[in-house]
């Protein structure tokens, strides 16, 4: 058993119509989703806008009602929201994708980050300001900043600012939903590097939700590729981006930048074989709906979502 489990999520959000504003459908934005996780390692969720990793990474901490399936955290069913209890909220926190619009403007880093301590902790006012100023340093910030505000912040550190306050309860997993994506290429390396070097000291569980597989790969051990709430391709870093199967994961690898000349034209060669196998090929990938398959092993670790033959 996993650190986290995931069984089958489904998230299904109801389709109103008609004169009685009754149910007439669902959007499925999540659909049969299953992951493990590892104490200390990062899993990554991978697909674009739509895919339903983001979802699934907010139905796991409580931010959207889960339809059917179990979650399991360090063994404990933690599916519903009544489940989710204090213990439980203290150790998953969630880091989020926008650092600036994450948080108050109107308030100053101190009472940024003491927020979730004032909540779980009983610290007098100078045992809440030293804590403060000890996760500051640990993120790479000066204690000083307590009495600034989020516009007296650069982007990276302002998502410093966000990691702090997400790291303020000692958690032992943390969502991290698009955490660079709204950043300068320049400065996502840094917090990238930074993130890792944090896991390392915090022994913290990532999971690790983008659509860019450039930055998945950097950071994550195992992911998952999503499309239309179901994945079409699952197993470790090697395995997606040494081995992959699926069309969409060579799509979305085939997207993926090289700025190293020398692999200019095996990269445009690529990107014409994946083109046009996409476009020859796409009925043999999803089905007449356009949804992904059920997923089956080609190894031990690879899982990809293909038909039945024959």
């Amino acid at each position: 058993m996993g650190f986290l489990e995931v069984r089958d999520l489904k998230v299904h959000f109801p389709i109103k119509g008609g004169v009685f504003n009754r149910t007439v459908g669902h959007i499925k934005a999540v659909d049969g989703v299953s992951l493990t996780i590892e104490e200390g390692k990062t899993y990554g969720l991978v697909g674009e806008s739509g895919s339903g990793k983001s979802t699934t990474g907010r139905a796991i901490i409580g931010l959207e009602n889960i339809t059917a399936g179990k979650v399991l955290f360090e063994g404990k069913d933690i599916t519903s929201l009544k489940s989710k209890t204090k213990d439980v909220r203290r150790d998953i926190q969630m880091i989020f994708q926008d650092p600036y619009s994450s948080l108050n403007p109107r308030k100053r880093v101190l009472d940024i980050i003491a927020e979730p301590l004032r909540n779980y902790e009983n610290l007098t006012k100078g045992q809440e300001r030293k804590r403060v100023q000890e996760l500051l340093e640990l993120v790479g910030l000066s204690p000083e900043s307590i009495v600034k505000y989020p516009h007296e912040f650069s982007g990276g550190q302002r998502q410093r600012i966000g990691v702090a306050r997400a790291i303020a309860l000692k958690p032992k997993l943390i969502i991290a939903d698009e955490p660079v994506s709204a950043l300068d290429v320049s400065v996502q390396a840094q917090v990238l590097n930074f993130m890792q070097d944090i896991q390392k000291e915090l022994n913290l569980t990532y999971l690790f939700i983008s659509h860019d597989l450039g930055i998945v790969k950097h950071m994550c051990d195992e992911l998952a590729i999503m499309y239309k709430g179901r994945y079409v391709e699952q197993g470790t870093s090697d395995d997606i981006f040494n081995n992959p199967q699926h069309i969409y994961t060579k799509r979305l690898i085939a997207a993926i930048p090289d700025i190293n000349p020398r692999n200019r034209d095996k990269q445009y060669a690529f990107r014409q074989e994946v083109k046009k196998e996409y476009e020859q090929s796409y009925d043999d990938y999803f089905d007449n709906e356009g949804l992904a398959f059920g997923l089956k092993n080609i190894s031990d670790t690879h899982l990809v979502a293909l038909p039945e033959k024959g």
